[in-house]
């Protein structure tokens, strides 16, 4: 099959604007996806904001469960001291 110099021509022009209408495209990608890569960026940095506080919440919670384990630990020792002062106190009422 051969074409006419019109023909030609034409195909030719059609294929320019095919290519045309691809670099357009692929100009809007690129585009699109710089916007996208500016707010990934910018949720990273809040991201790292929230990582921060949230460590510092950590460290905040060891220290009071630390104070909570010492509270703990002298209730025990006051529970012990109660058993003990009940059982002298029971000595004594039955001695009474």
């Amino acid at each position: 099959m051969t074409m006419t110099p019109g023909e030609l021509e034409r195909k030719v022009r059609q294929l320019d604007n095919d290519v045309q209408a691809i670099y357009a495209m692929l100009a809007g990608i690129s585009a699109q996806q710089s916007r996208m890569s500016n707010r990934l960026d910018q949720m990273d940095v809040r991201f790292d904001g929230i990582d921060g506080r949230l460590d510092g919440i950590d460290g905040r919670l060891d220290g009071i469960d630390g104070r909570l384990d010492g509270i703990d630990s002298r209730l025990d020792e006051l529970g012990a001291k109660i058993g003990t002062l009940d059982g002298k106190l029971d000595q004594l009422i039955a001695r009474g």
